[in-house]
């Protein structure tokens, strides 16, 4: 009888895995951009690249407001509703943080396929997207807890790197001879590309509590 009650209230159809999903492919999509746009040197052509990007963003903003509403209309939740919350936004920093990098690149007018630094953490990005993607697909069902824990080393390796990659943009560009504003604006958008991978491992270390709790 307990049992038939709780099926009761049991969420029809997971609407959480649902738009979790949806969110953590749609960063795929604005990563793949990333990496386009670092690679374009045509700066109309990157500004069509960031109006992509920007509009993914957007639909992203949609997602975790989504999430948000069925937080509020759902009693019962697939797990614990902090670490829902928690998640939302970590998916959502990385988009923000993903699109800023391609509109500061724009804005400060650099020409990303010079710069090593700009392409090797953009790549860097767009691995520990992809991982964070496969995470999240295989929190549905928690079954496959390895496949979670190799994604959320993967995702944790990767921004090891791209720190790595970051200190050694910034002493490459304090050894050259760039003017005093060129060094500014890529410091700028090497930060804010070494954020969003930061933003990645935080939304493992969610991903990783849930599978702690759960599996």
């Amino acid at each position: 009888m307990a049992s038939g009650i709780l099926k009761f209230f049991l969420p029809k159809d997971k609407i959480f895995y649902s738009l979790f999903e949806e969110a953590s492919q749609n960063l795929e999509a604005i990563a793949g951009k990333l990496v386009l746009c670092v690679n374009e040197a045509d700066y109309n052509k990157r500004a069509t690249i960031i109006k992509e990007m920007e509009d993914l963003e957007h639909q992203n903003d949609d997602l975790t407001h989504k999430i948000f509403v069925e937080l509020g209309r759902n009693f019962i939740t697939p797990f614990d509703r902090e670490d829902i919350h928690s998640l939302a936004t970590s998916l959502d920093d990385i988009a923000d943080h993903i699109y800023a990098s391609a509109k500061k690149i724009n804005f400060y007018k650099v020409t990303p396929i010079d710069d090593q630094g700009i392409l090797k953490m953009a790549d860097a990005i767009h691995d520990a997207v992809l991982a964070v993607n496969a995470a999240v697909k295989e929190l549905r069902n928690l079954k496959n807890t390895q496949k979670i824990v190799e994604c959320v080393i993967k995702i944790n390796s990767i921004e090891n790197q791209a720190d790595d990659i970051f200190d050694l943009s910034i002493e490459k560009l304090f050894d050259s001879d760039v003017d005093a504003k060129s060094l500014i604006k890529r410091r700028e958008i090497y930060q804010i590309m070494e954020v969003a991978t930061d933003k990645c491992e935080d939304a493992g270390n969610v991903i990783e509590s849930i599978v702690v709790k759960y599996a």
